[in-house]
Parts: structure tokens; C-alpha cells; sequence
């Protein structure tokens, strides 16, 4: 395993040198198919998605689905450090991805290739190594999943400090439209769409929505954009914004688009309601193999590739959720090789 942890390791620093950003995989995704091709593990390609079998797949048996993406989002303005140089510093291993999520899908590579060949698993193993998580495109996660054989349950590789994130929020964002009349400032306008604005505001900012997960807690509403008017001597027809909401396990997204548009004092619409929230529950026998080595249960506020999932999923990682698209992203190596070996330990209770 020290050699695979080494090799695991060394390989993140190599996906950290290639730029990947969303939709632009092509190099880390065959740097992705020469490790396979080194352990001698036959692999298949869709797109900028890698995935492999378990050499005992049987179709009999349920499916466990190791996943994680290795698209990157843009480095910010504020980096320091060149974020595609990888290199180490005072244990903090230094590059764009190496957090979010690289350290998770190098890990998760290095359990799939320890598994390999159990003779007799009570699950199949898939890994899928996938693009276009950071950007939700058409031709990652859920566009393989048109391809792959039925999934029973899934580990999603994200940062969560190798905790059990059994829950997480799912998302719909609306475009919102608050109407009014056009007209020259210097005349006289009762219906300035403007003006309208703080009563939509104190509205959004007070709704609540009756469902509370035990888990994931309440949906959370957010406004975080607001556009209006190019002139400055010009009323606009209607301030534009947008509003993010976080939908917890108690809501479907169709359920949350019906209340809104129902109650809200203004026009929404979702961008999309395919981001739903996704669980598994806690007497899965993955999470209490998993409590059973002293990690802890939670309901994770982030978005990922669970939400292209309709079966139960885990999320777990190496790595800090809250140094992800930060400047100078870096994962501690000792993260990387502690997630490895619990991994293992993980999977050693259910295979």
C-alpha cells in the first residue's frame, strides 16, 4: 500500500501541472488512462470520462461506484503561487485541484486499483474518474451514467475531512423579475420597478420554508445578484436578479419552483431542477462500516456530482471542503495517505 500511496500521490502532482479546466479535460484524462494502463487495468473512455471494472464484475451482484472529477475551476486573481506548480511545502501539497478534488480522485484510483482483483467481492466496483463537475456540463457524470450498468450506491470523492457527508443540499437557481414601467427620469413614474425593490428584498429575506431537514437543516434562500438600467436618466422596465437556493432533503426541486413562483412577490425562473438534493441513509452498511472507524456523520451545504446520482451516495474525502476555489488551494499530504488507507479500511468491512 506504501507504494501505491506514493505513486497515488505522484500522480496528483501531475494532474495538478495539466490544466484542466471544465471541458477541457483531454490531458488529464489520458495522464488518468496511463495510470490504469500501468497497473494493468483495463479501461474504457466516454468524452473526458475515464471509467474501469473490477476484474470479478458480475453482473449479479450490486454495484458500488467510486467517483470523482478532475476538472478545476479558473484560478483566482489573488493566487501567489503558480497553481500549476505543484510542489510542497511544510506537508501542504500546493496547486490548482489539489484540494477540489484531486486528492480525492487519487485516493479513490488507489482503492479501486488495491480492489482490483479481490477474487470474490460482495460488490462490483466501478471507478469513474469524471469531467465537468465544477461547470454541471452535459458530458460528465451524467452523461456516463447512460452508459454504465446499474449503480446500487456510490462514494463521491469531494474534501470532507474523510467525514461521513450522508446528505447534501441539492440547488435550483431562478432568474427573478421584478416588472415596472419604463420612462424619462424627469417625469413623474408611480410604477419604478426600483422602488419596488426593498419590499422584494424584506420578502425574500424573511420567507422560511416549513420543512427542516434533521440533517441538512432548512432550504436556505439567498439573493446575490441584482441588475437594473443603463442610463442614468432612464427608469428601467424591470430590475433583474438572481437567486441561489439550497434545497435540503424535505423538498423536491419541482416542490420548491411550485411554492415559490406561488408566493414570491416577483417572477422566477429556474435555471434548471436537475441538482437535487441526495442521501444515504445512516444504517447503510457503507456508513456504519464507516462509523465503525470513528468518522462522523453530517449533512454537507455543497454541491457536487451526487446530484447526478438517483441512488444513495456517501460523500467522503481527503481535504477541506473550505480551501476549495480558494487562492494557493493546497491538500496536506498526510490527508492523502490517511484517506487512502481509511478507504481501504472502509471497503475492507463491506467487500
Amino acid at each position: 500500500m506504501i507504494n501505491l500511496t506514493e505513486a497515488a500521490i505522484a500522480l496528483l502532482h501531475d494532474l495538478i501541472s495539466i490544466q484542466s479546466f471544465s471541458s477541457e479535460e483531454d490531458p488529464t484524462a489520458k495522464r488518468i488512462e496511463q495510470w490504469f494502463v500501468e497497473h494493468e487495468i483495463p479501461t474504457k473512455r466516454e468524452n473526458n470520462n475515464v471509467y474501469a471494472f473490477n476484474a470479478a464484475y458480475d453482473p449479479s451482484k450490486p454495484t458500488l461506484l467510486l467517483n470523482s472529477h478532475h476538472d478545476t475551476v479558473k484560478p483566482n486573481s489573488a493566487y501567489t503561487k503558480d497553481p500549476f506548480h505543484p510542489h510542497v511545502e511544510d506537508g501542504k501539497l500546493y496547486g490548482l485541484g489539489s484540494n477540489d478534488a484531486g486528492g480525492a480522485l487519487v485516493s479513490l484510483m488507489a482503492l479501486f486499483t488495491h480492489y482490483y482483483d479481490h477474487p470474490n467481492p460482495k460488490y462490483n466496483l466501478i471507478i469513474a474518474a469524471t469531467a465537468e463537475e465544477e461547470s454541471s456540463g452535459p458530458l460528465g457524470l451524467n452523461s456516463l451514467l447512460k452508459t454504465l450498468p446499474p449503480i446500487d450506491v456510490a462514494i463521491v470523492g469531494e474534501p470532507t475531512l474523510m467525514q461521513l457527508a450522508i446528505a447534501e443540499k441539492g440547488l435550483v437557481v431562478f432568474d427573478g423579475k421584478v416588472k415596472g414601467t419604463a420612462s424619462h427620469a424627469a417625469h413623474p413614474n408611480t410604477d419604478n420597478p426600483l422602488l419596488k425593490l426593498p419590499a422584494v428584498i424584506e420578502w425574500l429575506n424573511n420567507f422560511t420554508f416549513e420543512k427542516e431537514s434533521e440533517v441538512l437543516g432548512p432550504v436556505k434562500l439567498t439573493l446575490t445578484q441584482i441588475n437594473a438600467g443603463k442610463q442614468h436618466n432612464v427608469v428601467p422596465a424591470q430590475v433583474d436578479l438572481v437567486i441561489d437556493v439550497r434545497v435540503n432533503d424535505c423538498y423536491s426541486n419541482q416542490e420548491i419552483v411550485a411554492l415559490l413562483q406561488k408566493e414570491a412577490p416577483l417572477e422566477l425562473t429556474p435555471r434548471s431542477i436537475v441538482l437535487n438534493s441526495s442521501s444515504i441513509p445512516e444504517e447503510h452498511p457503507l456508513v456504519q462500516a464507516g462509523i465503525a472507524l470513528g468518522r462522523e456523520t453530517y449533512g454537507s451545504p455543497t454541491l457536487s456530482d451526487q446530484a447526478k446520482l438517483s441512488c444513495p451516495s456517501l460523500k467522503l474525502g481527503p481535504g477541506d471542503s473550505t480551501r476549495s476555489h480558494t487562492a494557493d488551494e493546497f491538500i496536506y499530504v498526510h490527508e492523502i495517505e490517511e484517506g487512502i488507507a481509511l478507504y481501504i479500511d472502509l471497503l475492507n468491512k463491506i467487500l
